[in-house]
């Protein structure tokens, strides 16, 4: 007879839930607010009494349709992640035990929405809204620390949680030490963990715009702003880790459009996006290829396959050489018809993978992506990005047409500077960038570069000769584009992976790739 209750409530409630989500637009902001419900309970013991003699027979109610009821209790409940619809009043019939009510109100709290939006591109799957089911607005405006989902669950999702190869680390799965080990820096994965989730976020948002005709340097800027506002830009304390790359055709990586470049994304292209995103200096750095014609599938699969080959071989003291023998003939193991003709798909050998540090993107090991005699091992802790490149052109890049991505060396000498602009605007760097990369748009925007540290007063202008005077003292280090041959094709994916004690955890990983 419970049972019987239960489901003929929750029905009811069904049924009101979704009238009330017709007749309601959706909240632009609905993990900000609480969720309302109201409900009958049972009558006290004495109210019970009371009416005894006057409370009609379980049969005149039913007949009666349950019209007979009264608002009694209210049900304040935070919401859980994102609520889609908001029930403000449910008038219940009296026969339902309060227990029955209480019970039925929790099992059919409102669903979340699901992700509907699929990318119009080729190269990622999934949906570009999917963050909608941890309560985040369409598109995202939410800092996802503050979303209450995450609030509740007191932490950010695992990445893809994978072993260690070789026979020589299975203890550390079972393994007690290794299990304490990993407490002790549950913090600095934390903080990784939440600059995923913001990448991931961002990165759907981006691949929302991305369209035939878009201008990148529009593209660019639209991601980077949703990237500061997501991550709650602060200074060197959260913020975007690199420019964002926007790499066309042969040119591999690199590139970001400077100010008044104009160029516009065309269905014959193909696009590397590569990002990062930084919190405490701990460092995401994720990317993935853009193309509309049918006929890239083939190098976007090579690449993509090759990249998650190289996080499979990863681990605990691997060789890097043995991650780039594994990429390499992963690779190589695929072709593409190039007009009307078949060439082989290649690497890109002075293209690698890297370590990362806090606040140094390229911390001094490199994962190279193809066979090497490099015996380096790869050790407890260290966090690395795992990045392949492939070519149709002659597996090799060079640097070529204007800089755009600039940074400051981790051990830049101290070198007296004679020129006061060459002053101010390292001085600017520090405060603003650091030793973290950035680019020539950024120096010229209102902020310069951030909100936080200068306001809308910290444009740089007549920069250019003291950009120079850095650069040759070996302060700065600029970036150039790197290309291989005109009209040659190129593809990259990229994950970011923090080797466990007990296992190595693919921080970036979403459902797109």
């Amino acid at each position: 007879m419970l049972l019987r209750q239960i489901l003929w409530l929750n029905l009811l409630l069904l049924m009101l839930a979704l009238q009330s989500t017709s007749q309601q637009a959706r909240r632009p902001h609905p993990c900000q607010e609480p969720v309302q419900l109201e409900a009958v309970a049972t009558p006290t013991p004495r109210q019970r009494q009371q009416t005894k003699k006057a409370r009609p027979t379980m049969e005149q109610q039913r007949k009666r349709g349950g019209e007979r009821g009264e608002k009694r209790r209210v049900f304040r409940l935070e919401p859980f992640a994102n609520v889609s619809c908001r029930i403000e009043t449910l008038t219940l019939r009296q026969r339902f035990p309060a227990s029955v009510i209480a019970t039925s109100i929790f099992c059919i709290l409102p669903s979340m929405p699901a992700a509907s939006k699929k990318p119009g591109f080729r190269g990622v799957d999934g949906f570009t809204d999917y963050y909608v089911k941890y309560g985040q607005s369409e598109p995202p405006t939410c800092e996802p620390r503050d979303l209450p989902y995450f609030k509740e669950r007191g932490s950010f999702h695992e990445g893809e949680i994978m072993e260690h190869p070789g026979d020589f680390n299975t203890f550390r799965i079972t393994s007690e030490e290794k299990r304490a080990e990993e407490r002790l820096h549950s913090d600095k994965v934390e903080t990784l963990r939440e600059a995923a989730e913001i990448h991931r976020q961002v990165r759907h948002y981006a691949q929302s715009l991305i369209r035939p005709g878009v201008k990148l340097a529009d593209l660019c800027e639209k991601l980077e702003n949703k990237n500061r506002q997501l991550v709650g830009e602060d200074g060197l304390n959260r913020g975007i880790a690199f420019p964002t790359g926007c790499s066309l055709n042969h040119i591999a990586a690199h590139y970001t459009p400077n100010p008044g470049d104009d160029t516009v994304l065309t269905k014959d292209d193909i696009c590397k996006i590569d990002f990062g995103t930084q919190i405490n200096g701990y460092i995401v750095d994720c990317a993935f290829t853009v193309a509309f014609d049918p006929k890239y599938d083939p190098i976007i699969a090579a690449v993509k396959a090759a990249t998650n080959e190289g996080i499979k071989t990863a681990g605990i003291d691997v060789r890097l050489g043995d991650v780039g023998a594994a990429i390499q003939e992963v690779m190589e193991s695929y072709e593409i018809e190039v007009d009307g003709e078949m060439k082989p798909i290649k690497c890109i050998r002075n293209l690698n993978g890297h370590s990362i540090d806090p606040y140094k993107i390229h911390a001094g090991k490199s994962v190279p992506i193809v066979k090497s005699g490099d015996t380096t091992k790869m050790e407890e802790g260290e966090v690395f990005a795992i990045e392949t490149f492939a070519t149709t052109g002659r597996g090799s890049v060079i640097e070529n047409y204007d800089c755009s991505h600039y940074m400051k060396n981790f051990d830049a000498p101290r070198v007296p500077l004679r020129l006061q602009s060459s002053k101010r605007l390292l001085n600017h760097i520090n405060k603003t960038f650091g030793t973290l990369a950035w680019c020539l748009r950024w120096l010229e925007r209102d902020d310069g570069g951030s909100k936080a540290v200068h306001g809308n007063t910290g444009k740089q202008t007549g920069y250019r000769a003291a950009l120079r005077t850095l650069c040759d003292a070996g302060i700065v280090e600029p970036y150039p584009p790197l290309c291989d041959v005109p009209k040659s094709i190129t593809a990259q994916y990229e994950h970011t992976i923090v080797l466990r004690p007990t296992c190595k955890e693919v921080l970036s990983r979403g459902d797109d790739y």
